[in-house]
């Protein structure tokens, strides 16, 4: 399976930087993991809605043209399907045992995703109604893959 993961924004803080390359070193055993960074729009502390939109449409455009069109696209929202770490496992299986061997999670930058992204996207995943710092979600997106191949394989750790 190939799994790419796209984000906005550069990841800075070392801590993430450590977790994530160990959690894409072991998940190299299992799949084969790209980590793609776009650049996030430069905008004031402050935005009217108009000025939001415009900026999620614009980092938008930067995800949108990192994706090929025979990738099961699945978007990282608040809004989206919870699912628990089993049921997570099963879907990615699925998507390998039907042929969906390309997938890519998007993670957008701190205002979310534009609308464009969501429409494309194939579905939408929440991990839960907290608030989560995009750069922090990048680890926890790629330890979660990491045992969903786990749990898919049998292998001890998702306890």
């Amino acid at each position: 399976m190939n799994i790419q993961i796209i984000t906005v924004g550069k990841l800075k803080e070392k801590y993430l930087i450590q977790g994530i390359a160990e959690y894409t070193k072991r998940l190299g055993a299992y799949a084969k993991i790209t980590m793609v960074e776009v650049p996030d729009e430069k905008a004031p502390e402050i935005l009217s809605e108009a000025e939001m939109v415009q900026v999620k449409q614009k980092e938008g455009e930067r995800i949108l043209a990192k994706v090929a069109d025979e990738v099961h696209l699945i978007a990282l929202a608040i809004d989206g399907k919870q699912k628990s770490s089993e049921e997570f496992a099963e879907g990615l299986d699925r998507l390998a045992t039907y042929g969906k061997s390309k997938v890519a999670f998007v993670i957008g930058g701190s205002l979310g995703l534009s609308e464009a992204v969501l429409k494309r996207s194939d579905e939408e995943l929440s991990f839960g109604k907290l608030t989560l710092p995009h750069q922090l979600m990048r680890l926890v997106l790629v330890e979660q893959v990491y045992r969903a191949f786990r749990i898919n394989r049998g292998e001890p750790y998702h306890k």
